[in-house]
């Protein structure tokens, strides 16, 4: 069902399309050897093609072209087996060669579709356009001088795929759920580690509102927004203002904004290019990309099993409940976890899984993931291994120990990182 918003003057639709960048994992950069390492020294990961010193080439990293491939493989999209890079020209002070090398007609990924599950327990079907491979730009910093501007390069050609939707999102959490399933799948792919917070993965928001069943309203572009709260925020805001503006009799202005934080407002930077302002073509220095279905074949061969499979299999082979199976496949590291801890668990007391898999998923979700939040820790930096945890409930299947005393000794372990009997 449609979720319209009311206005002053009836029901409005917001219409939601994202375009999100994120970073190949690679150790080298798209068209160079520089390194992608991240937190290095300004300008310390420069070769003469990141810094388009004059007659150097750019030569195609495979690793990247195999990650993209992976990317599109894990979202069930199409693989196209040919593919060209184009200039896409702008002039910006962090962009040093004055265009940016990118796909537009002939994209390595096409169509397909990603299925988000909202809190109400709904499925819906968002369509992803494409998935195209491009270069960063470098970073303009504008807090090193009073009236300067430095730039650094070390980003200057890192790979990055730009995964760009279809305007199929109706509201901020159908957005933040798609996000969240590319994040997830990229992480359990292997293509990119995910981290917002260093700039591996971002969204250019782009909403309209219009009159439900009406034709798509004119949409503004959010730029680099880096987290999935900000993203939302950003639609919440950028729906409200554009509902004011057409109530008011004005017109939505077709612009490109960014987003503060601090206030939780967007403002304009800039209006917005189009297509042919960019004046793409394809670059003169590589040749199309071209590859074999032998060479797709092989690569999904080497994908893990992806987290809507594994989710199923915990329903359906282990008896976990619905709930808990989304909560431990939403995060690779915590769906390792549990079944690193299952299989302790199942040799230690001699059971069968499937009889203690409701046991194990509760005490991770809620025992584990509960004191890991509170102390601000990832399940990675755990006090107590999947060995020691299923040690503990081990004691308490056996009966030795009363699940009151198993959360004495929990919270013991939780301070000391011991084992249970070390924590008497």
């Amino acid at each position: 069902m449609a979720e319209y918003i009311q206005g002053a003057t009836g029901e409005w639709e917001v219409v939601i399309g994202l375009e999100i960048h994120a970073q190949v994992t690679s150790e080298a950069k798209l068209f160079s050897g520089s390194s992608t390492k991240f937190g290095s020294e300004p300008n310390t990961q420069v070769s003469f093609v990141c810094s388009a010193m004059p007659g150097m080439l750019p030569v195609i990293n495979e690793e990247c072209i195999r990650q993209a491939v992976r990317t599109g493989l894990a979202m069930g999209c199409k693989i196209n087996l040919r593919s060209v890079f184009d200039r896409k020209n702008y002039f910006y002070a962090d962009l040093p060669q004055g265009y940016q090398i990118s796909q537009f007609k002939d994209p390595i990924v096409g169509e397909g579709v990603i299925e988000i599950q909202l809190e109400d327990g709904t499925v819906k079907a968002i369509g992803v356009e494409r998935l195209h491979l491009e270069q960063d730009a470098g970073k303009s910093m504008h807090d090193q001088h009073p009236n300067q501007t430095y730039v650094d390069l070390n980003r200057s050609g890192v790979a990055l795929m730009e995964i760009v939707s279809m305007p199929d999102m109706r509201s901020a959490e159908e957005a933040g759920a798609y996000f969240r399933k590319i994040r997830t799948l990229v992480r359990y792919a292997g293509t990119c580690d995910g981290n917002m917070d260093q700039g591996s993965m971002r969204a250019d928001v782009n909403v309209s509102v219009r009159r439900p069943g009406a034709e798509l309203g004119i949409r503004s572009e959010t730029k680099n927004v880096n987290s999935i709260r900000f993203m939302m925020q950003v639609i919440e805001f950028e729906t409200r203002r554009q509902i004011d503006i057409l109530e008011d009799g004005g017109e939505v202005a077709q612009e490109t904004r960014q987003f503060d934080p601090a206030s939780g407002t967007t403002s304009s930077l800039r209006s917005k290019e189009e297509a042919h302002d960019y004046r793409y073509f394809p670059d003169p220095d590589l040749l199309p990309l071209e590859f074999s279905q032998d060479f797709v074949d092989n690569l999904a061969k080497s994908l893990p099993e992806l987290p809507d499979d594994k989710r199923e299999r915990l329903i359906s082979d282990l008896g976990v409940s619905d709930y808990n199976a989304g909560v431990l496949v939403a995060e690779k590291e915590n769906a390792d976890y549990f079944e690193d801890l299952l299989g302790e668990l199942a040799r230690n007391t001699g059971k069968d899984q499937t009889k203690l898999a409701t046991l194990a998923a509760n005490w991770v979700i809620v025992d584990l993931f509960g004191a890991l939040k509170k102390s601000g820790k990832s399940i990675t930096e755990s006090p107590i291994s999947t060995s020691y945890g299923a040690e503990l409930l081990a004691l308490q299947v056996g009966g030795v120990i009363s699940g009151r005393i198993a959360k004495d000794v929990f919270e013991n372990m939780l301070q000391s990182g011991k084992k249970p009997e070390q924590n008497d």
